[in-house]
């Protein structure tokens, strides 16, 4: 069997069974986000901290939940990893340094998990368990929480009130992540991805010199690392490493679990909006792209251009034998397009043209099925701008799901989608300008200006992925970074829960027959035209100083 069709099996074989979970999934997200039942664990978790579960929120309530939350981890993780070096289980590792620490907290809290540090030379048990792998948890189940808030705005009728955000997260938790995520850490631990509490082990001669490696908590965060679209590996080497990802089937476990809720929680929205086939006019978006971009990842990483890559059978440099070409270019599209962040080879060694196009799919916004909530909203905010181009064309008020998209609503979603291009093209030029960032640049040129917008890209978009080849262990990256991946999830949520609440307060409109159908095939490609211009025309003068100069060199 040749390379490209063992790749083109395995996109087949992830596509049936993400087709084969779609409906079960989706209805189940839906009955979790609109039963008004609670369960008895988390009753006690309510009493614990205090929160009405059936306390409606209108949105600026929900924001300040949001807010408040998310402020409480970042100041416990960042406490956490500063005394690291008096924890127990720490493995004899020192506390980690304010800036790290600050970038770390940034990083886990706005479910981005850019790393700066080499996980297994860094962070003990203590911190990798408690910290780390918790916020893998609630970061996800934040996300979701905003999307279920968007949603119910649109499906709302004259009423502010849009759920109880500490009644969404911990049912996001407890009923969605939680059991899913142990099935997961179950599969890998049954395909060989360790799980213990081993502390550090001297394993042979390496160069002359010992080599060592511990143990950790492996297969339980790598689930939810994937799942919860969060990304950040216990090793340096994240899925790429034979620990976190040992087998082929692995690999394309992971992928599938990077996959399932975002593209899943598509169905829930059609359920819960009265309208299946909207959901799938969204399912069809997301999927459009993702296909197109793995299809183009494939062509540029198999393309035998040169004497070395026709010897090797294509762009093998930066990736597993073990997984081959398909399979990682499969994984880089996957892990960009969505806000996970995982690699399992180094995008730094794709191809020029290769990393550009998974530098493209974070600057999509990650929406093609995006992160685990934030693909969803994100959607659905391109969604509002398509239908507004279309209103334009013909004169008409635009309409989406039975709400008027006024100049409040249009304005909102506008502000949303500049945020992340102004983070991302203002630090980028910054670092270009000042001669100390740029130090940290292995490669001259467009490849090394790549590594930096690469870099921003990841951290604004909550994406996390790094290009390599970039040292962002300095005070300028990790601080500056670390206020992109905060900003960069934050603000756009202000945004989203003052659009929902807006929605909200709307008495839908009856459809006529001047009314766009955004349930139909012609909406879609609309839709996909909409995502690709508005991001193209944002990001081109960049990408054309960076990878298409490279790629096309």
């Amino acid at each position: 069997m040749g390379p490209v069709l063992a790749g083109v099996l395995q996109l087949l074989a992830l596509m049936a069974a993400l087709a084969l979970a779609y409906k079960p999934l989706g209805t189940y997200m839906a009955k979790v986000y609109t039963s008004d039942k609670h369960l008895r664990v988390e009753k006690w978790i309510y009493k614990g901290i205090g929160a009405d579960p059936d306390t409606e929120m209108r949105w600026p309530a929900y924001l300040r939940g949001v807010l408040a939350f998310s402020l409480a981890g970042v100041l416990f993780l960042y406490v956490l990893q500063r005394l690291q070096g008096v924890l127990p289980g720490s493995l004899g590792f020192a506390s980690i340094d304010p800036d790290q620490a600050f970038n770390t907290a940034a990083s886990f809290v706005s479910n981005t998990n850019w790393q700066s540090y080499s996980g297994e030379q860094a962070m003990g048990h203590v911190v990798q368990t408690a910290g780390l792998a918790v916020q893998n948890f609630v970061s996800a189940a934040v996300g979701m929480a905003v999307a279920v808030t968007l949603v119910r705005g649109f499906a709302g009728s004259r009423t502010g009130e849009l759920g109880n955000f500490w009644s969404d997260l911990v049912r996001g938790v407890v009923r969605l992540l939680v059991p899913i995520a142990v099935v997961g850490a179950l599969v890998l631990v049954a395909c060989g991805v360790i799980q213990n509490f081993s502390g550090i082990h001297e394993v042979g001669q390496f160069m002359g010199g010992t080599q060592e490696w511990n143990g950790g908590a492996v297969a339980s965060q790598e689930a939810i690392k994937e799942l919860g679209t969060n990304g950040g590996g216990y090793f340096n080497a994240n899925s790429s490493h034979p620990f976190e990802n040992p087998t082929p089937f692995t690999n394309l476990f992971e992928i599938f679990l990077i996959l399932l809720i975002p593209f899943s929680i598509t169905r829930t929205f059609g359920l819960m909006v009265g309208s299946v086939r909207q959901g799938y006019a969204i399912l069809a978006t997301m999927a459009t792209i993702w296909v197109g971009f793995v299809a183009l990842m494939m062509w540029t990483e198999f393309s035998h251009h040169g004497p070395a890559f026709e010897a090797a059978g294509g762009a093998t440099e930066g990736k597993e034998v073990r997984f081959g070409i398909g399979a990682s270019s499969i994984f880089a599209v996957s892990t960009t397009l969505t806000s996970t962040g995982a690699v399992d080879s180094f995008h730094s060694s794709f191809t020029g043209l290769g990393g550009g196009i998974a530098m493209l799919g974070m600057m999509l916004g990650e929406i093609a099925p995006g992160g685990v909530g934030s693909g969803l909203y994100g959607m659905l905010i391109m969604a509002i701008i398509a239908v507004f181009i279309a209103g334009l064309m013909v004169g008409r008020t635009p309409e989406y799901l039975g709400k008027k998209i006024g100049s409040r609503e249009i304005k909102l979603a506008a502000c949303y989608i500049l945020i992340t291009p102004a983070l991302v093209l203002v630090f980028t030029a910054c670092a270009m300008a000042l001669p100390t960032p740029a130090n940290s640049m292995t490669n001259s040129g467009a490849h090394g200006f790549s590594e930096i917008l690469y870099a921003y890209t990841s951290g604004a978009n909550n994406n996390g992925s790094a290009f390599a080849g970039l040292n962002a262990d300095t005070q300028w990256f990790n601080t500056t970074i670390g206020l992109a991946m905060l900003l960069g999830r934050f603000v756009p949520m202000v945004f989203v829960l003052a659009l929902a609440g807006s929605l909200a307060e709307q008495k839908p409109v009856p459809v006529t027959a001047g009314t766009l159908r955004t349930d139909k095939p012609l909406y879609t490609g609309l839709l996909v035209g909409t995502i690709i211009i508005i991001t193209g025309l944002t990001y081109f003068p960049a990408l054309a100083l960076g990878p298409l100069a490279e790629g096309l060199a």
